[in-house]
This record gives structure tokens, C-alpha cells and sequence, in this order.
């Protein structure tokens, strides 16, 4: 009886271990520190972590050669950059967009989404135009925002009216066609051109 009950608690924890390490993210745990640590301790950044090695293993297989490199440098760029959030005053939150901003860019330079329409707002500041792409069909929703040169995703956010979108220096609120936007420190009152 005893050995029965022995090999039932091991088949148990054997089980478990195994259910355990399918549910881990696509790296090995086994030397993790740091953020990558923290990814191997968290359920939800397990699987993002999966989701986004297979998405990245499709955009390599779709990309020539050229492309492919590209893809690598710049994945090996974003582990860099997302174990950069450390330094951040809320290291979950950092590690959770890193991975969803990098999720949004390989669906969108992959082609594996359809580029929207892009709606042009005209802002209280008309020295540089402004536009959002709005990628509703994505999981999680995304913008990419262009103000003059420069580019920035932000992910939605909950609003209780009109839509809200946010990223670490970004953040774009629209309403009915006005849109208030805070871009790294610039505040902008925007109206959606007809």
C-alpha cells in the first residue's frame, strides 16, 4: 500500500512538473535571473513569451534572407530592451508592454495584418503632422502614432468614453474626432480631419 501510494504522489508531482514546464515561457528556466526570471515566475509572461516565439518563428519562416537578419538583430535588440526594465518603476508593467509592442511590430512588418487607413488629425501645433493607424483587429488593439518623424505604439487602455490608448511616454485619448495627446512631455489638443 505504501508503494502504491508512493507511486501514485510521484506520477503526481511528475505530472505536475511537466504541466508545469509546458506552461513556462519558450526559453529554459533552468539559469534564468533577472527579468527573464521574472518571465519564467509569471503564468501571463509565460505565455506571452510563447506567443511571441511563435509568431516570430512564422515572420523568420515568411522572410527571405535579408529580411531574416534583419528580424534576428532586432529580436536580440528587444530581449536587450526588455531586460531594461529592471530599471523601471513598475519592472511587470515594462515587461508586459515590451512584449506586447514587440507582438504588435512582428504582426505589422510581417504583413500578417492589414495596414488600416491612417486618420490625419490636425493639431493645435501644425508644425509637424500627426496621424494614427488604428489596429482594432489585433489582440491587444494598438495605434501607431506618427508625429512629424517620429513613431510610437501605444496599446489600448480601458476609457469610459471614446478610445484610449497609452505606451511609456505616449499617451492619445479620442472622442467623437478630437483627440488630446501627450507625446514624451508635448501636450497636443488634435481634430480628426474630414
Amino acid at each position: 500500500m505504501f508503494r502504491a501510494r508512493t507511486l501514485v504522489l510521484a506520477t503526481g508531482l511528475l505530472s505536475t512538473t511537466a504541466a508545469l514546464a509546458a506552461q513556462g515561457p519558450s526559453f529554459s528556466c533552468d539559469n534564468a535571473e533577472g527579468i527573464a526570471l521574472k518571465v519564467c515566475q509569471s503564468p501571463q509572461l509565460s505565455k506571452l513569451d510563447r506567443d511571441l516565439a511563435d509568431l516570430y518563428k512564422r515572420a523568420l519562416g515568411q522572410a527571405d534572407s535579408d529580411t531574416q537578419k534583419q528580424l534576428k538583430a532586432t529580436q536580440r535588440g528587444w530581449i536587450k530592451g526588455r531586460d531594461e526594465c529592471w530599471k523601471a518603476s513598475d519592472v511587470d508593467a515594462c515587461i508586459l508592454e515590451q512584449y506586447q509592442l514587440r507582438m504588435v511590430k512582428l504582426q505589422i512588418q510581417s504583413g500578417a495584418v492589414q495596414v488600416p487607413a491612417a486618420v490625419e488629425f490636425d493639431c493645435d501645433d501644425s508644425s509637424k503632422p500627426f496621424t494614427a493607424v488604428f489596429y482594432n483587429q489585433l489582440e491587444p488593439q494598438a495605434v501607431v502614432l506618427t508625429y512629424g518623424d517620429d513613431q510610437a505604439i501605444a496599446m489600448a487602455q480601458p476609457a469610459a468614453s471614446g478610445s484610449k490608448y497609452g505606451a511609456e511616454g505616449v499617451e492619445f485619448w479620442e472622442h467623437q474626432g478630437e483627440a488630446k495627446v501627450k507625446w514624451f512631455g508635448a501636450e497636443l489638443s488634435c481634430q480628426a480631419v474630414q
